[in-house]
């Protein structure tokens, strides 16, 4: 039997600092797109299917890219490969900003998506190799709120900036955030082996159970369609109750401020009620609000955003911070890309089905339709109740 050593404690933390500050900035590049897709309608004259089309080909590219991007990271390190991913949303956003033509922003947006590819598999596994046991989902935790930081954070800066300075010149100060953040990774994150190793025996966390994963994958990508149809509709319905370009950008800081408490607050709701209750819980809750919020004034929907993202956000540390428990530490790099690779999928197909859907019966009603997906997933986490009475009733005998 091979034990892991775990690194010293400075290491650890300074593992999970830098790739939480990656998680935020990647997470914050990513999201801001969505106040620049009202504005690259308005130029362009763009259907919602075509916005739809184009969040397919930015999350179509991180869809493509995450297995490999874990691939490359087994052969070269994850270090230099997160760096590199990060100076590529550098180059795609430098491309969208120069060019400011409907086809340098797809060519930007492909580039930009396969640099964003890097970040999920790579720095979750490098946290989930500094922390192991029941640190990890902890860790693992801690990383995904990280996330929810730059999701407010970055689109109200672009939001503000744009306002000022116009989309293209604003993309490339996101440009530069980007290279700065890349040379942090490079010169301040130490490598850490990610693979190849097994816990101890008595550490039930990290045993096989392909079921299990494949049951979490399943509803990850259902809680996915919900989260990125709602996104790519919500700055089109608070533009159509009226609100500005700086209303948008505040309205999208409110549902991630709202998704990056849901992180902390589902955390302890789950270790109260169970994974099971606390998952239920939330995708019922996320359902009801965003039926909610549809006909409200915008004031008012404004008001109810961040109960809406404390509930559409809260699942989602609870799903990634469980796939360790599930997957044995020598092919969690493996599992981390293809998990995050099936939500990418769904971050590339929802837009673009729901915009085409949103295009024949109207916005209101189709994002109603995307309220309702997330009732699906509940049967599904009923299905996982098993894997966790197993775990349980080890944890008991070991």
């Amino acid at each position: 039997m091979t034990v892991a050593v775990t690194p010293p404690s400075t290491t650890a933390r300074r593992t999970l600092t830098v790739c939480g500050g990656a998680h935020a900035l990647h997470d914050g590049f990513t999201d801001l797109l969505n106040v620049l897709y009202p504005l690259l309608q308005a130029q362009f004259g763009l259907s919602y299917a075509a916005i739809g089309a184009l969040k397919t080909v930015y999350s179509g590219a991180m869809a493509v890219g995450q297995i490999p991007s874990g691939m490359l990271a087994e052969r070269f390190g994850g270090v230099r490969v997160l760096a590199l991913g990060t100076c590529l949303i550098a180059v795609g956003y430098c491309l969208a900003g120069f060019t400011g033509s409907l086809y340098g922003v797809i060519a930007g947006l492909l580039l930009a998506g396969l640099g964003g590819s890097t970040q999920h598999p790579i720095a979750s596994s490098l946290v989930a190799a500094a922390y192991h046991g029941e640190r990890s989902r902890t860790a693992l935790g801690t990383y995904n709120f990280s996330g929810d930081v730059g999701k407010v954070a970055l689109p109200a800066l672009f939001a503000l900036v744009a306002a000022s300075l116009g989309w293209q010149q604003t993309m490339i100060v996101m440009a530069a955030v980007a290279v700065l953040g890349a040379t942090i990774i490079l010169t301040s994150l130490k490598p850490i082996v990610t693979h190849g190793t097994a816990e101890p025996a008595k550490n039930v966390a990290g045993q096989d159970r392909p079921w299990a994963y494949w049951l979490l994958f399943s509803i990850h990508i259902a809680d996915d369609l919900v989260r990125t149809g709602f996104l790519i509709f919500l700055p089109f319905l608070l533009r159509d109750k009226g609100a500005d370009l700086p209303t948008i950008g505040l309205g999208l800081s409110l549902l991630f401020a709202g998704g990056a408490a849901g992180k902390l607050v589902m955390g302890w709701v789950g270790l109260k009620l169970g994974v099971v209750p606390s998952v239920i819980l939330t995708e019922v809750a996320t359902t009801l609000l965003i039926l909610a919020a549809l006909p409200l004034q915008l004031d008012l929907a404004l008001v109810l955003l961040p109960a809406i993202g404390l509930m559409l956000n809260g699942t989602s540390s609870v799903l990634y911070g469980t796939v360790p428990e599930f997957v044995s530490p020598e092919r969690r790099t493996r599992a981390f890309a293809i998990f995050y690779t099936g939500g990418s999928v769904a971050g590339a197909t929802g837009p673009l089905l729901f915009g085409l859907l949103g295009d024949q019966i109207g916005l209101t009603t189709a994002l109603a339709i995307v309220a309702c997906v997330a009732l699906t997933t509940v049967p599904m986490v009923w299905a996982l109740r098993p894997a966790f009475r197993n775990e349980t009733s080890r944890n008991e005998t070991s």
